[in-house]
């Protein structure tokens, strides 16, 4: 699938569009911060996304959790407000189906599994809880790609303070069938101020939607490549649905709650 090998293949062939910064924020020459630019296009994508009332995608992540890397694919149909998530899960969970929506179901999930786990029928979890996170790095009421735009936006704002910031700006990097640049930020040491030593984010150019996001960790040992911590992509992404609550109820005749 090329969401993973073939992407991260066209990415280290991509075109360099601006060379490689190295900054300290104490410079006497009082140049800007090279997160600057990048955090001013993060914003304008966060406007972007923040203009649809929510979208159909197909959602591949990767997260380490627990020292154990989870991958997953899933169908998401999402709308802002009030925030609802649902999922269908393919691959090896197929025909797992979880419904969030803020403020129902005593700000509980709902979750319907396959298999004999589906005998037990429909179970409420909190999002925060053990069962719920035994998957997943963070709660579904961080899902989609509002949230981890603003999470990125909030984390190169506080990089932004300091100095060991490699900048880079990549174009024609493929993502299934989307040509998309992508901005890469790196650390080339580890400090307690980054949680990351790489972060990358995709911008599908034509629709100007933001379709992935790497968070890559510090190696242990010098001259490793950087783990992948978490990994989210958006492909098959459409803006032009109509979404209504019967998206998220569980008594949708289309669902197997």
């Amino acid at each position: 699938m090329c969401v993973s090998a073939r992407s991260m293949a066209v990415l280290t062939t991509a075109g360099l569009l601006t060379a490689a910064v190295f900054c300290n924020p104490a410079a006497a020459d009082g140049k800007e911060h090279p997160l600057k630019p990048a955090i001013r296009i993060a914003r304008k994508c966060l406007e972007k996304v923040e203009s649809v009332s929510g979208y159909h995608a197909t959602v591949t992540k990767k997260e380490l959790v627990n020292n154990t890397m989870i991958s997953q694919r899933m169908r998401m149909k999402l709308r802002r407000e009030p925030f609802s998530v649902y999922f269908y899960f393919e691959g090896d969970l197929e025909g797992r189906e979880v419904i969030y929506v803020e403020g129902r179901n005593n700000g509980n999930l709902l979750v319907h599994e396959t298999g004999l786990a589906g005998l037990i029928g429909t179970l409420e979890l909190s999002p925060t809880g053990g069962p719920a996170m035994s998957e997943n790095r963070h709660p579904i009421t961080m899902a989609g790609i509002e949230n981890f735009l603003k999470a990125t936006v909030q984390q190169w704002e506080k990089e932004s303070k300091y100095g060991e910031i490699d900048v880079k700006y990549y174009k024609d990097a493929k993502l299934e069938d989307m040509t998309c640049s992508v901005i890469e930020a790196t650390h080339p040491e580890p400090r307690k101020q980054f949680p990351y030593q790489m972060t990358r984010l995709w911008i599908d150019d034509e629709s100007g939607m933001t379709v992935r996001l790497q968070l890559y960790g510090f190696p242990v040992r010098s001259g490793d490549k950087p783990p992948i911590l978490e990994d989210y992509a958006f492909t098959n992404l459409r803006t032009d649905v109509r979404i209504t609550d019967r998206d998220f109820d569980r008594n949708n005749p289309k669902y197997n709650f």
